[in-house]
């Protein structure tokens, strides 16, 4: 068992990751109790400073966060916790509580474009459990890999054109669809977008080792 380094006030920083995504979400402060009742209860608490007491968070509003693991920085005195929100993280309605730059613009979303791929995906998994009548991705997956594949085909054809037109919107256009395919695809075959995130980043590293 890790010993944690609490401050002078017992408490320690602990950063709220989206299990999936990635997205850091919010950040607390924990005592021993907090990061106790955490870990028994499934829910994300934390310790208020300013009550003075435990509080767990979604309590009020009941967007919780559901607790998936935790981990420590190699000092022992901060806590990466992992966990799965079931609404608006922030207290403004914002799905993660860093959503403003520094020069006060709100950037909700556009600095974390992997948590909406993720998103994407789940929404795409979630219609291969339920298959619902009349949507285009159960169509696509009850025909299976032939007909993805061959949209796939066309699609990429379709950018290629929108390319060489020089024309952006449509390239966005043909681009997104292209990757709605491909998505399909991936979970049609059992791949998720994270093994071939996986993949490049194993690829980025050798790279980078062999240019050492």
């Amino acid at each position: 068992m890790v010993e944690l380094t609490y401050d002078s006030q017992g408490l320690i920083p602990a950063v709220v990751q989206h299990a999936r995504s990635g997205e850091v979400l919010m950040v607390g402060y924990m005592n021993a109790e907090a990061l106790a009742k955490t870990q028994t209860s499934g829910l994300v608490t934390f310790w208020s400073r300013s009550r003075q007491q435990l509080w767990t968070k979604g309590e009020t509003s009941g967007n919780v966060l559901k607790f998936i693991a935790a981990r420590t920085d190699c000092d022992n005195d901060a806590l990466l916790i992992l966990a799965e929100p079931t609404g608006p993280t922030c207290h403004t309605g914002s799905r993660s509580c860093f959503h403003t730059t520094l020069d006060g613009t709100k950037r909700e979303g556009s600095a974390v474009p992997l948590a909406f791929v993720s998103q994407l995906f789940e929404f795409l998994r979630e219609r291969e459990q339920t298959r619902p009548i009349g949507s285009y991705t159960t169509y696509l997956l009850e025909k299976g890999v032939d007909k993805i594949g061959k949209k796939i085909g066309e699609e990429s054809a379709e950018v290629i054109i929108a390319a060489k037109n020089g024309n952006a919107d449509e390239l966005r256009n043909e681009a997104s669809d292209l990757i709605y395919h491909l998505f399909v695809l991936l979970l049609n075959q059992g791949v998720s977008p994270e093994d071939v995130w996986f993949t490049l980043r194993e690829r980025h590293g050798r790279q980078r080792e062999e240019k050492q």
